[in-house]
């Protein structure tokens, strides 16, 4: 990991820039957004491959933990090809309304083949939604995408009603010195990148992989992700884990808020 990262503050970038794929932090949301839309059409079958199949029940189980039900507006940021919004949707079973945003043209385009939803492009840090429009707002592993960590959970804070819950779903390292991040690493950082290739996307998805596992070996812990949304204003901030990688951030705006 990187050295810095322990000392990261809440505000900061979720990773420092990565110079193996962009120079420096002005760059990197012109180096994911392109990486995206280009890889969008190839994306959900890299994503079924990675997770041997299971990707749909654990992001459902996730909202089911987590308290969507019935009724519930969600915004689902970084909706990406839809697999989050897919997995509410059948939570909501036609009761409830879904956005989905994302920064990538490409993956928006994907997202419109099996959605019949609202599709915006925005990014995180200035959603384009009105205040208090979400009862619940959702995000599948794309923070470790943003440029900033306080200024997207102000946002969330923002769109969120009185009572509303923020889910973030995310992959956490394990310990570097622990046979656990061995293994995690050699699958995330070998394997994976490896099956990519071979499969339709070729090197761009490749690339797509490698890049996936360096954001998730460079990003900040989760003590400073639970600092950054408790000092942005929710309230009950935890995280809970699933099988050792699989973070869930789970939050709520109070009932009495100055947003």
């Amino acid at each position: 990991m990187n050295q810095s990262n322990e000392s990261r503050v809440a505000g900061a970038a979720p990773h420092p820039p990565l110079e193996k794929y962009y120079p420096g932090e002005s760059q990197r949301r012109g180096f994911v957004t392109g990486l995206f839309d280009r890889t969008a059409p190839h994306y959900d079958w890299i994503n079924r491959v990675m997770s041997f199949g299971s990707g749909v029940r654990y992001r459902r189980d996730a909202l089911a933990r987590a308290g969507l039900v019935a009724g519930d507006r969600v915004l689902d940021v970084a909706i990406g090809t839809g697999l989050v919004a897919r997995a509410a949707a059948d939570i909501l079973a036609g009761d409830g309304r879904i956005t989905g945003v994302d920064l990538s043209m490409g993956m928006l385009a994907e997202a419109r083949k099996s959605l019949p939803i609202t599709l915006v492009q925005g990014v995180a840090e200035r959603l384009p939604v009105a205040d208090g429009c979400a009862d619940f707002v959702t995000m599948g592993y794309a923070l470790r995408h943003v440029t900033d960590l306080e200024s997207t959970f102000a946002e969330y804070l923002r769109v969120l009603k009185p009572g509303g819950t923020l889910l973030i779903l995310e992959l956490t390292r394990p310990a570097t010195n622990s046979a656990a991040y061995r293994l995690t690493r050699f699958y995330l950082h070998t394997v994976v990148p490896l099956l990519a290739r071979l499969g339709p996307g070729g090197p761009e998805s490749q690339t797509l992989m490698e890049y996936f596992w360096d954001t998730v070996d460079n990003c900040v812990p989760p003590a400073t992700i639970l600092a950054a949304l408790a000092s942005s204003g929710f309230a009950s901030v935890r995280q809970d884990v699933q099988h050792r990688v699989f973070s869930e951030y789970v939050a709520t705006k109070p009932r009495k808020s100055v947003f």
